[in-house]
């Protein structure tokens, strides 16, 4: 199987300072390991510039897809100031197109001509785009130190958020393909025994897949605790098992680390993730990608969250007798079992 190439990380701007041209006198005076100094600074910055030069933008953001379809088609000068502004899109993200010019030294023709050659019409898809670049790729502390500085009330903030949630689930269901659902439904039928790895905020997908599968039959866990407790639990898995792995982004090292491990042993794996391009989509036998793009500091798990109940109900719909079976072991449970809370005719508690 070929897996998608993945793509480095769009580098960090870097700021230059320039060299002082000297006199023919002054050179005489400085000594050589001065001139050793300087020499090596000329090299470092010849080299980061080179750097810059070869910056791939990363992701599956629309913008981003954008920019790497039409990179070869445009010219240099444009390429440049695209990516200045990708590069600086914490500053630019909120910018008019004439505000972006005088940012930029250019008019404000050339930033319009610069977003139509990427496919906009408009510059306000560009720029909502911008923003949905900027959101994807940054850490929590600059997204909300980004959103912080934007002047919303706390109430216009809590109505983007959910507005956030809302477009991201429309996205996954645009997308969906009910076959790829169905396809994942039948490699987690055809284990013996199915990891479901979620570390940190990931956590929070992967224990409610893992109950939802034993629910309906399944060997199904997801392992919780240090490092040392996952690694043990892959160490017992098999071929026969299926190793389901939720990270996004560039991914946490023990969940990668514990994919590749279950690749080099041959255990099939299957990815929850948010881009082709990370690390789970490398490495995983498959993979599915739902956004997680969020408007301040949080992740949006809404639309993962979603996936996962599409596939719990392919789960228990391609194998629909075993799955009422067992949930009818728990029938009995719902109507009569301790576990509900029930008011006391005495009005106690």
């Amino acid at each position: 199987m070929a897996f998608p190439k993945h793509l480095p990380p769009l580098l960090p701007r870097e700021k230059y300072g320039g060299f002082m041209k000297k006199n023919a006198a002054e050179s005489i005076s400085i000594s050589a390991k001065n001139d050793l100094g300087s020499a090596r600074k000329e090299r470092a910055v010849r080299t980061g510039e080179a750097e810059k030069e070869n910056r791939i933008v990363p992701g599956r953001t629309p913008l981003g897809v954008r920019f790497l379809k039409t990179m070869a088609d445009l010219s240099s000068s444009r390429q440049r100031l695209l990516r200045q502004i990708l590069d600086e899109s914490n500053e630019t993200f909120f910018l008019s197109s004439r505000e972006m010019g005088r940012r930029y030294n250019v008019n404000t023709a050339t930033i319009i001509r610069s977003i139509q050659a990427l496919g906009y019409e408009k510059f306000a898809d560009f720029a909502h785009d911008l923003r949905e670049y900027f959101v994807t790729g940054i850490t929590p502390y600059s997204a909300m130190k980004a959103a912080v500085e934007t002047d919303q009330s706390v109430a216009d903030r809590i109505r983007r958020s959910v507005e956030k949630d809302v477009a991201n689930v429309s996205e996954f269901r645009a997308n969906l393909d009910p076959e790829k659902i169905i396809d994942i439904a039948n490699r987690i039928n055809l284990a013996q025994r199915i990891i479901v790895l979620g570390i940190d905020f990931a956590s929070s997908l992967a224990g409610p897949l893992a109950y939802g599968l034993v629910r309906l039959g399944y060997d199904a866990d997801a392992p919780i605790g240090s490092s040392g407790v996952v690694h043990n639990r892959i160490k017992i898995m098999t071929p026969k098992d299926l190793l389901i792995a939720i990270s996004f982004g560039r991914g946490l090292r023990d969940t990668i680390e514990a994919v590749k491990s279950a690749r080099r042993r041959n255990i099939p794996s299957f990815g929850i993730t948010n881009d082709d391009a990370t690390p789970i989509a490398k490495y995983c036998d498959s993979y599915l990608i739902t956004t997680i793009a969020r408007t301040s500091f949080i992740d949006s798990y809404v639309a993962p969250t979603a996936a996962l109940n599409a596939i719990l109900v392919a789960c228990a719909h391609s194998q629909s007798e075993r799955a009422l079976e067992h949930l009818k072991e728990s029938e009995e449970e719902y109507a009569s079992s301790a576990r509900w809370y029930v008011e006391r005719n005495d009005g106690k508690r």
